[in-house]
């Protein structure tokens, strides 16, 4: 029963976040912003809080993969909802791309995996930081720098300075075996974040790229 209240509470605690940060589109807008850059600085910080903060508390309440698996499946089916019924949730949402579902549905997907596979709740969020943390920080150096969606170095430089200490910090925590892997996860998943192919968008990337390192720290060992 307490899965079930955490999952119900994490659930409404994203949908707030959802809602909550509408306001800031008009914000972003009176300080100069085109329509797409203001709808990018939200999604970033719907990656953070609404995707990240229940990520990272998962290990914290929850005794089952299947939990966090549920809530990506649960938030990627909505998300997707509202682009196929053409009822966008405008602030954060764009007719570009549904990178805002894929994100979801990748956060479940890994979380579950790794956790499944390992029995290490703590190394199975690890990619899912790097999506939603990572990956928020470089959109918003983006913005910031460009006003624009757009990839650059910089913006890679400020997603590793992310992910890289808590790759090695987290890995540390469990296992003389993992925290130089975990590191190199950090970086892969930090270089890999600014390409996409087609559908293979750079959310994918990163959960596949760094988890595939983790995996193989587990089956090497230490470096």
């Amino acid at each position: 029963m307490a899965d079930v209240g955490w999952f119900i509470g994490l659930g409404l605690w994203s949908a707030a976040i959802v809602m909550a940060i509408k306001p800031l589109h008009g914000y972003f807008m009176k300080k100069g912003c085109e329509d797409m850059v203001a709808v990018y600085y939200n999604r970033k910080i719907a990656h953070m809080l609404a995707g990240g903060v229940p990520i990272l508390a998962s290990p914290i309440v929850f005794s089952d993969p299947l939990w966090p698996l549920l809530g990506g499946l649960i938030g990627a089916a909505i998300l997707a909802s509202t682009h196929l019924m053409d009822k966008r949730l405008w602030w954060m949402q764009t007719t570009q791309n549904m990178n805002d579902a894929t994100f979801s549905l990748m956060l479940g997907l890994s979380v579950y995996a790794l956790w499944a596979y390992s029995g290490e709740p703590w190394l199975a969020v690890l990619p899912a930081f790097f999506m939603a943390f990572g990956d928020g920080v470089t959109g918003i150096i983006r913005n910031k720098l460009f006003a624009r969606r757009t990839k650059s170095a910089w913006g890679n430089l400020g997603m590793a300075i992310v992910c890289l200490p808590a790759g090695y910090l987290i890995g540390a925590s469990l296992s003389p075996a993992i925290p130089l892997w975990g590191l190199i996860s950090g970086a892969v998943a930090s270089f890999v974040e600014r390409y996409e192919f087609g559908p293979i968008d750079d959310n994918v990337l990163i959960v596949v790229a760094s988890s595939l390192v983790l995996l193989m720290g587990l089956a090497v060992g230490p470096l």
